[in-house]
């Protein structure tokens, strides 16, 4: 019986399909009823450029998969925006010589990430209230006023996405 109604529901699916006009690997009725218009806006979604924030404020032993999942995004969306802000444990990696619990540096992953376009903003608050000299910092690090200020304004006014990894 069941085997009966598995036939009946594929029958009827691939009656529903032709009466749509929907062959298969095509695009749905649907989208194929689209306005000129809409079809238009569909497109310029499409081009969009994501931007992403990634808030980073734990320490150097989350860091290797917050850059993977950096890279990660990166590798699946290579036009993406990405600014990583960090404060507070956060900024500990992007300090010169920075390791992590299993001796990893971070400098390597820093530089290949920055070449690809991605930024890094380091809490000038967590510098001044740790005592940090900011000439310890990688080069590839920016400093801003405030790290949350910084998430805060990228996604308020710039548009950005928040991650939290």
């Amino acid at each position: 019986m069941y085997k009966f109604i598995g036939l009946l529901a594929i029958a009827s699916l691939t009656t529903f399909a032709h009466a749509q006009e929907v062959k298969p690997g095509s695009t749905t009725a649907a989208a194929m009823k689209a306005s000129p218009t809409q079809k238009a806006q569909a497109k310029k979604v499409a081009e969009k450029t994501v931007k992403a924030v990634y808030h980073v404020n734990t320490d150097v032993n989350t860091v290797p998969a917050i850059l993977n999942n950096v890279r990660n995004h990166l590798n699946a969306d290579p036009k993406a925006k990405i600014v990583v802000v960090t404060h507070g444990p956060g900024i500990n990696f992007l300090i010169q010589d920075a390791k992590d619990s299993q001796g990893r540096e971070f400098s390597g992953a820093v530089s290949e990430l920055a070449g690809r376009g991605v930024e890094f903003r380091v809490c000038n608050n967590t510098l001044t209230s740790r005592n940090i000299d900011p000439g310890t910092l990688l080069m590839e690090a920016k400093i801003v006023p405030s790290g949350v200020s910084e998430v805060a304004r990228l996604q308020a006014l710039e548009g950005y996405v928040y991650l939290k990894p």
